[in-house]
């Protein structure tokens, strides 16, 4: 059998849906998976073994001349099947299209009639609130399950030599203490869940003086200026890799760091994924959601009368991120690393 998964569209979103990806694999060992995502998606899932291979979305997909020359490419692939974690209509008309004959996917976004497996979204309370169960429970509810299993930690593989080289890579960039500190102070969803840049300032100079740790910036090209911002604010100068790196990339460089530093965003998703400590600044968004899945983490979070409001952009002042002072985070950070460090000599 031959079977198309739409990934989704955000980075968090493709790490949480990674349970679900595995799900498919078991259930069947034999078939050939091809995942179909943005081109940064299809980085990050390259080389994992749920999938045989990945394929890019050539384009905005909202152009239909793009669109109807991505269905024809997927129509030549002769799929049997097709499973869409991505809950746009857009993803259920590209599948039609295409001629897929099984079309497996949420009754959502107008396109339940698109589909000829139309599943019924959750109600709240029906399933646990991480979005992790989501792309589980649309498994379930299809056949291909029997239960919700328990979702206690999502992880990537790492490329040996990947990992060789992104340890070269930070090397090279200037870090030098064998305590690494991943510092991601964006978040592409908006600024609403970012943390201010001063503070993260604040607390990196704190674990500098306290660790002796190498700071290291992560961010997109988007994120370049803050993480300026953040590496003029320091005492001490950070290792800067902000618009330096890929998708394919990043789980490699986070490898070689001991904790991550930053918001509810792909990264902090990604991190948790290959193993880091995360300490990870909540305000916008619901923990209960979107946590990053590991046990090694702590959630800095003053919860406010108007959180989780979920906006990209705070229409008044920002204080479910105000409230998170200086001394909240560090407090976190040196806890996560004096434990990971015992845990490490055990």
């Amino acid at each position: 059998m031959r079977i198309l998964v739409r990934a989704t569209n955000w980075i968090g979103d493709a790490i949480m849906s990674i349970p679900a990806l595995w799900a498919i694999r078991r259930r069947w060992p034999e078939a050939e998976i091809t995942i179909l995502g943005r081109p940064a998606i299809a980085e990050l899932y390259a080389g994992q073994e749920f999938a045989n291979r990945v394929m890019s979305v050539t384009g905005n997909l909202k152009n239909p001349i793009v669109a109807e020359r991505q269905s024809r490419e997927l129509r030549g692939e002769r799929f049997d099947c097709a499973v869409l974690f991505q809950n746009a209509f857009s993803a259920a008309w590209l599948a039609w299209r295409a001629k897929i004959l099984q079309r497996i996917g949420y009754a959502r976004d107008a396109r339940g009639l698109l589909l000829t497996r139309a599943i019924a979204v959750p109600k709240p309370g029906e399933i646990p609130a991480h979005e992790s169960y989501y792309y589980l429970e649309l498994l379930r509810r299809t056949g291909w399950l029997d239960e919700l299993p328990e979702v206690e930690q999502i992880s990537l593989k790492l490329n040996p030599e990947m990992a060789a080289w992104a340890e070269a890579r930070i090397c090279e960039a200037g870090a030098r203490s064998k305590m690494r500190i991943a510092l991601a102070p964006g978040a592409s969803y908006g600024s609403a869940k970012c943390w201010l840049p001063e503070r993260f300032a604040a607390v990196a100079d704190a674990l500098v003086d306290e660790f002796g740790a190498d700071v290291i910036l992560f961010g997109t090209s988007s994120e370049i200026e803050i993480c300026r911002t953040i590496a003029q604010r320091m005492r001490h100068r950070p290792v800067t890799l902000a618009g330096q790196t890929s998708m394919s990339e990043l789980p490699a460089l986070f490898s070689r760091c001991q904790l991550f530093l930053g918001n509810d965003s792909g990264a902090m998703h990604v991190a948790a994924a290959v193993g880091l400590a995360v300490v990870a600044v909540f305000g916008s968004t619901d923990p209960g959601g979107t946590a990053p899945v590991t046990v090694q983490k702590i959630l800095a979070r003053h919860a406010v009368s108007c959180s989780p409001c979920f906006l990209r952009e705070c229409p008044i002042d920002h204080r479910c991120m105000t409230r998170v002072s200086v001394e909240d985070v560090r407090r976190a950070a040196t806890k996560m690393i004096e434990e990971r460090h015992v845990a490490q000599s055990v």
